[in-house]
């Protein structure tokens, strides 16, 4: 069973997983994770932590990373919709700087393999959302790093989205279309833009 498909993204290091979904009349059954598949796409990541994380629309989480201890993720959707987004931050990479962003559902069921080295955020556009990723590394507090999830520098073009730059990553002023205010934590609201990190 199993077999995925695998889209290289425009930035190296950065994969869209697409599974095998079986369905019938009853439901359906897909493999969301297989060692085997992953080590036959060439991805020979070691995953040694699990998360999942509810949100509500409008929430905008991000853009995170450890200093110290880079974690990969592979991120997925069981419920709801997400913008989800990377931002190469290794040095020395001919994409420093850039994004990409994927849509994931719990219709189309994609997953999105980022690597170490990349700060990662999430926007959700439905009313609720819960959010599944894998990571390489453990989380160590004191080692979190952030980037504001609005600078102008990077340019992400978040969907659904509207607002003005105000010189912060302040939600202040920015909302979606339908009205829904932007909601970020506090401390995702003092990152500093890329030229800062």
């Amino acid at each position: 069973m199993g077999q995925i498909k695998v889209t290289k993204a425009s930035i190296e290091g950065l994969y869209v997983i697409e599974p095998t979904v079986h369905g019938d009349s009853r439901g359906y059954f897909v493999e969301t994770y297989n060692q085997k598949d992953m080590h036959e796409a060439g991805l020979d990541m070691v995953f040694v932590q699990d998360n999942q994380s509810m949100s509500v629309k409008g929430v905008l989480r991000g853009l995170h990373f450890q200093k110290q201890h880079p974690q990969g993720k592979l991120v997925r959707v069981i419920k709801g919709r997400v913008f989800d987004v990377a931002v190469d931050l290794r040095s020395g990479s001919e994409t420093y700087g850039k994004w990409y962003g994927v849509e994931l559902t719990e219709e189309n069921k994609k997953q999105f393999y980022i690597s170490e080295g990349f700060a990662h955020g999430f926007l959700v556009l439905s009313d609720v959302a819960e959010f599944c990723y894998k990571c390489t590394d453990f989380y160590h507090p004191g080692d979190e790093g952030g980037l504001a999830w609005n600078d102008p520098e990077i340019g992400i073009e978040w969907p659904e989205l509207v607002g003005k730059y105000q010189g912060s990553a302040s939600a202040a002023g920015y909302r979606l279309a339908d009205g829904t205010s932007l909601n970020l934590s506090e401390k995702d609201q003092k990152w500093d833009g890329l030229k800062n990190t």
